[in-house]
């Protein structure tokens, strides 16, 4: 399966990197972050922030590829595409971090955070608490946590772990059952992937089937296979908070003009 394929390919960059900075240099790094920003005010969870208000948030992602579909931007000026998402009313940012198959990259997501004042999500499948803190040190501002590659104790550890750095998990699920996890493992932002990440086949309708399942207080995100305007409409009617869009902003002429079509149609 696909996923699997990803889960372990991620496995294996990550000794790499660990090779590279030791677990215990890196963690030192991202706690004397998190200290820094705890005695200047503490945390706020910008990202949770930028999606729990009124109306519908857009996530725009930063993304070169995917295996699905291969290459989805030839011309990459990921930092362009940053600020033009961010310029155009966004509320925070996907960057994808998965050089193999998403041809994403930590530098796309250092050299973004640094630039953009909006919240930039760390898109990759995290697999190791290596990873959360490579994301705070990296200057993201949350991670993903995909339920279906990770144990329930791997769910609450993990999210327990970016909560000690201010950051936020978007907790990713494709059923049922998965979404029951993440809100056991005490998820405030669940997503909704409308892609099988199995088989890659994409189904709207799996974000409309599970909202009811996620209540109201907890931040609601659709994410993938969002093709057209009238899918955001339909999500925005059934109470979705957010939706996470890539391919269909990435091969937009004008990304400006549809961020601003998506946040104030009705």
């Amino acid at each position: 399966m696909i996923l699997d394929e990803l889960a372990e390919l991620t496995r294996k960059r990550i000794e790499k990197n660990k090779r590279e900075k030791s677990p215990e240099v890196l963690r030192n790094e991202a706690l004397a972050m998190a200290e820094k920003e705890k005695a200047n005010g503490g945390f706020t969870f910008p990202f949770e922030n930028a999606l729990n208000k009124k109306g519908l948030s857009i996530i725009s992602e930063v993304k070169k590829a995917s295996p699905s579909k291969g290459i989805i931007a030839e011309e990459f000026p990921y930092l362009e595409i940053a600020k033009e998402y961010e310029a155009s009313g966004a509320d925070a940012i996907s960057c994808l971090t998965e050089p193999d198959r998403f041809k994403g990259s930590d530098e796309y997501l250092i050299t973004i955070a640094k630039e953009v004042k909006i919240p930039v999500l760390r898109k990759d499948f995290t697999v190791d608490p290596y990873m959360i803190y490579q994301a705070k040190v990296m200057g993201a501002s949350a991670v993903l946590l995909i339920a279906a590659i990770l144990s329930d104790d791997e769910l609450k550890e993990y999210f327990s772990i970016a909560d000690s750095l201010g950051l936020s998990c978007l907790f990713e699920a494709h059923d049922a059952e998965e979404v029951k996890r993440c809100l056991a493992a005490g998820a405030r932002i669940v997503g909704v992937n409308n892609r099988n990440l199995k088989d890659f086949t994409v189904d709207i309708e799996n974000s409309i089937r599970l909202r009811g399942l996620v209540p109201d207080d907890i931040i609601f995100v659709s994410e993938s296979g969002i093709m057209v305007p009238d899918d955001v409409k339909r999500l925005r009617e059934n109470k979705t908070d957010a939706v996470l869009i890539g391919e269909m902003l990435m091969r937009s002429s004008d990304k400006s003009g549809l961020i601003h079509e998506l946040k104030h149609e009705k």
